[in-house]
């Protein structure tokens, strides 16, 4: 494929992406989207890579949520990263793509993304997109996108640890500092890459002194 062949194809699936994602929430939308693609080229500049590698990891950051209707609209029946995983090969198809290693790479991480059992990124083109995906869910923009969530569902602004961490998800209770809690303090040592991690360390630094500081203020320590 050539770079001019490259650059079309990236344009017709940034674009496609975009329509798809549309009407999505705002935790998951576009704007999103952009974000893992700028988080994966971070990685990227820190990692030993191929031309190969590095394009299929940006047309995956691309795609790795266009399944994300399906899910919504299952009410959380439909995996995502599993359904995305056949969505996106389709489509690079549709737009003209003829290049079935890539097709089939982009296709693996779009899959692989959302890593909760026992199908683990493999590649490294998987890696990376596992660790754009899951930057994004920690750090500063972490922290708003667990209380954008935490306002939709109606839940409190801040709670104690151990108000948090007894309640279920979509009470009252489950608040940004549940978010916190249960998941995102522990996405650093969940990263594959050696760059993911180091990103990782430096934004969970900023989630832990932001919630230090709003216990302080919420007269909760």
């Amino acid at each position: 494929m050539t770079t001019s062949e490259e650059k079309q194809l990236f344009t017709a699936v940034r674009t496609e992406t975009e329509r798809i994602l549309g009407n999505a929430p705002g935790c998951h939308d576009f704007a999103h989207t952009l974000r893992v693609l700028h988080n994966a080229e971070e990685i990227l500049s820190g990692e030993t890579h191929t031309d190969f590698e590095a394009f299929a990891v940006r047309l995956a950051a691309l795609l790795h949520d266009i399944a994300r209707p399906e899910e919504l609209n299952s009410g959380g029946k439909i995996c995502h990263a599993k359904e995305g995983g056949n969505k996106a090969p389709a489509l690079l198809r549709r737009l003209g793509c003829q290049d079935e290693s890539l097709i089939a790479a982009v296709g693996r991480a779009v899959a692989r993304h959302r890593y909760r059992g026992d199908d683990a990124p493999q590649t490294l083109v998987e890696k990376i997109v596992y660790d754009a995906d899951k930057l994004d869910s920690i750090g500063a923009v972490g922290v708003g996108r667990a209380f954008h969530f935490a306002g939709r569902i109606g839940a409190k602004l801040h709670n104690t640890a151990e108000a948090a961490l007894g309640a279920p998800a979509y009470s009252a209770e489950d608040s940004a500092y549940r978010e916190y809690l249960v998941k995102l303090r522990s996405v650093p040592e969940r990263m594959l890459t050696e760059t993911g991690r180091r990103l990782a360390s430096d934004r969970a630094a900023f989630m832990h002194e932001f919630f230090r500081r709003m216990n302080g203020e919420c007269h909760m320590e």
